[in-house]
């Protein structure tokens, strides 16, 4: 992506926006003003109440709209033909078989795509195959199952090619080309340093050096990827499942050569996304170009297979690490080799930046090589590239401390980062010491029992912590609008993936008008409805447009007192507004609703947009997790007995919303550390787990007992709410934690996770062996 041009001083200036891992440089209009931010201290009583969710009882009773419940007239149905090789060419598609199964109205495939989705037309149903599970054509049918069955008709020939399905097969001599320009995604390692990483190891007094692996990980997302696709002449509306629905409008004008204003995307409730759905996807097009070629509405819903194989994964890595350190504890040297294979798509987000950030080191350095593979391509997927790198810095820091014989927590206190060393400037705020107090006092470190010897049943803790950039920023807008009845209506263009959006915008816009809550709603996941606000990916939503809504929620108050003033015989800024009630100082007062009955029809609308990001800062949320397990050493489970998260991500807008996340991360962490695995058949690249059955995750008998908190304090060197995001952070400590435990348990280490049994079990012999 291009960056934009540096405009000339005044209005418009350029900022940067950190979003996983990556720089951008955005244009931002300057706001037209900058509210005084909420301090630590300030009073509030909306904002900072576990208020419920805005939108809960249209979920518990089933009047939650989402994608797979839409419903439009004569709407039809369409499933994808996929392919069963990892490489090599469609020969033919035999279509007559599906076009005579009862109910099927049409078949699309590469021949009908070329020439009508511009650059699209290159990859959708593409004659080339890359990898197995590769749409390769899409059947309609007027029911689900009859465009399953015409699927399923199609009878595909194809002629085969050697293929990549792992990291050493492609980067090795002679290795069959995976893509046109090459195997390597970035052309060759990408290497990032500071100070002299040789010198760091020759001043270590104890060096440890460790090799981990994480493995390919699924979204698995309880609503799957779908569209639904409407036309009306030559505009389009698309009900899509996605965090971004500009983002998706985007996609959709640009492949059928449509202006913005003719593209409609609607989003109103989700069932998760994590990072997979920030885009339109071969769904989106396939339901678009049917329901034109048709003229009806179509609805295309990937299923949980599909889901499962094609819709983006977490990449796994291969971490050589080598950590060098002082007797007293100082890390003098940190250094990373990393392979990530990316599948046959992805970015160049790896482990690597976290060894960067989290502790003070004088002598970093990463090499990260990132290669394509015959396999379904990543995509980002909560904390992409911390997750997997926490699990290998974390580790490490653990085997260090042993080799010290330093407690775990101690040696992380030692190398607290006071400033953001990477890029040589200051942390907006840093309350991770304050996070490591608190969690040793909830969990009882060090004075934990730990593990017993002797007896199958072995019990250990743990401990790692983590960074994340969360500092979100703009562009974002909101629209306040005061209706004549004393309520108030929020417009943003943002989406709620379930994290509760809609209730914390909500909270942030009633405390600033002075209005309760029950009088607030927000609309929100409309593009022809609402202004521009960016993708919800990166922990960005909150920290880019609460301030905005705050902004937008101020201008429509200050327009209220200033006509209250005028009826009450007072200067507006004497005036206060508090639960829908205007005062004068000598008492006298107003309802709101008294207010728009004495304005009749004039409505008050309120604008507001998210400022440019504080230059030189690093925004960061911070945390740490101790686990508890219980390792059984005869058969090798582990059963996680509790875990104990201390997190700071500046002001919490709503402590409830913001303590399911955290439960929600850290469940995500426990079935990645525990659990969750894609199995490729190297021989023949095909997934061997592609369903919910097959690929792991944890229930509820899996889930332990979990205190999550947040340090008080509010960043008002971030924004004026004083808010950071915090959706990410929460997943990526949980596995090095658990890990962890598992090495005080056992004894032993277990450095490939996810620690299923077998590798549980695997290490337990070495050890007897070796003893």
């Amino acid at each position: 992506m291009s960056k934009p041009e540096t405009p000339k001083a005044g209005r418009f200036v350029t900022t940067t926006v950190e979003v996983e891992g990556r720089e951008e440089t955005k244009v931002v209009e300057i706001p037209a003003f900058e509210p005084e931010p909420w301090a630590a201290d300030a009073v509030l009583t909306v904002v900072g109440t576990r208020a419920l969710r805005v939108d809960g009882a249209e979920k518990i009773t089933g009047r939650a709209r989402y994608t797979t419940d839409i419903q439009r007239p004569r709407m039809v149905f369409a499933a994808f033909v996929r392919a069963t090789i990892p490489c090599g060419r469609v020969l033919s598609l035999d279509i007559d078989a599906a076009r005579i199964v009862p109910g099927v109205l049409d078949v699309i495939t590469g021949a009908e795509v070329k020439g009508t989705l511009g650059g699209i037309a290159a990859t959708l149903f593409s004659a080339q195959v890359s990898y197995a599970g590769q749409p390769i054509a899409a059947v309609c049918g007027e029911t689900e199952d009859a465009a399953r069955r015409g699927a399923a008709a199609v009878a595909a020939t194809f002629e085969t090619a050697a293929f990549a399905a792992t990291f050493a097969i492609a980067t090795a001599p002679g290795a069959p080309l995976v893509r046109p320009k090459g195997n390597l995604a970035a052309g060759s390692p990408i290497v990032a340093k500071r100070g002299d990483i040789e010198r760091g190891l020759r001043d270590a007094d104890v060096v440890v050096r460790r090799e981990f692996r994480t493995p390919v990980a699924l979204h698995s997302a309880l609503e799957p990827h779908g569209a639904v696709v409407e036309w009306e002449g030559d505009r389009v509306t698309v009900w899509e499942s996605t965090q971004g629905i500009f983002r998706t409008r985007a996609n959709v004008a640009k492949a059928f050569g449509l202006p913005l204003t003719n593209v409609r995307v609607i989003k109103d409730y989700m069932g998760g996304g994590f990072g997979a759905k920030s885009g339109a996807g071969p769904h989106t097009y396939a339901a678009a170009l049917l329901s034109r070629r048709l003229g009806r509405p179509v609805r295309c819903i990937v299923d949980r297979e599909g889901e499962q194989t094609d819709t983006g994964n977490r990449p796994s890595t291969l971490q050589r690490v080598a950590l060098g350190a002082t007797r007293d504890g100082r890390l003098t040297a940190i250094s990373l080799e990393a392979e990530i294979p990316l599948g046959i798509s992805g970015w160049e987000g790896g482990p690597g930046k976290m060894y960067h950030e989290l502790y003070s080191c004088p002598n970093v350095h990463t090499s990260e090589t990132f290669a394509y593979v015959n396999t379904p391509g990543m995509s980002a997927f909560r904390a992409p590239g911390h997750v997997e790198g926490a699990f290998g810095l974390e580790r490490a820091m653990d085997e260090l401390a042993r080799e010290l014989k330093i407690d775990p927590l101690e040696l992380r206190k030692r190398n607290f980062a006071e400033r953001d060393e990477e890029k040589d400037r200051p942390w907006s705020s840093n309350r991770l010491l304050e996070c490591y107090r608190v969690a040793a006092e909830r969990f009882g470190w060090p004075d934990q029992k730990r593990s017993q010897k002797g007896g199958a049943l072995r019990r250990g803790v743990g401990v790692a912590a983590q960074c994340w950039g969360t500092g979100g920023g703009p562009p974002a807008y909101a629209l306040v609008r005061l209706n004549n009845d004393g309520t108030a209506d929020v417009l943003t263009g943002t989406q709620d993936l379930g994290t509760g959006s809609r209730t914390v915008f909500a909270q942030v816009a009633a405390e600033a008008l002075g209005y309760t809550l029950d009088r607030v709603r927000c609309i929100i996941g409309d593009t022809e409805r609402t202004p521009y606000t960016g993708t919800s990916w990166g922990s960005m939503t909150t920290p880019s447009v609460a301030p905005a809504v705050r902004m937008a929620a101020i201008d429509a108050r200050n327009h209220l007192l200033e006509a209250a003033g005028q009826f009450l015989g007072a200067a507006p800024d004497a005036l206060t507004l508090l639960a829908n009630v205007v005062r004068t100082p000598d008492g006298r007062e107003m309802t709101v609703a008294d207010v728009h009955t004495r304005l009749g029809e004039v409505m008050i609308i309120g604008r507001g947009s998210r400022g440019p990001n504080p230059d030189g800062t690093a925004i960061f949320s911070f945390g740490v997790q101790m686990a508890e397990v219980e390792v059984d050493a005869e058969t090798g489970i582990v059963r996680v007995v509790r875990i104990v998260a201390v997190h700071d991500a500046g002001r919490i807008l709503n402590p409830a919303l913001a303590e399911s996340q955290l439960e929600g991360g850290i469940i995500q962490g426990l079935g990645y550390a525990l659990f969750e695995e894609r199995v490729m058949d190297e021989s023949s690249g095909i997934g061997l787990n592609p369903t919910l059955h097959d690929y792991k995750i944890p229930t509820m008998s899996d889930i332990p007992a979990i205190d999550a908190v947040f340090v008080d304090g509010a960043d008002i060197v971030a924004n004026h709410t004083g808010a950071r995001g915090m959706a990410e952070p929460p997943i990526i400590p949980t596995a090095p934690a658990i890990a962890n435990a598992v090495r005080d348990a056992l004894g032993v280490e277990v450095n490939q996770i996810p620690l299923t049994p077998w590798r549980v079990l695997a290490a337990t012999a070495l050890l007897r062996a070796s003893s």
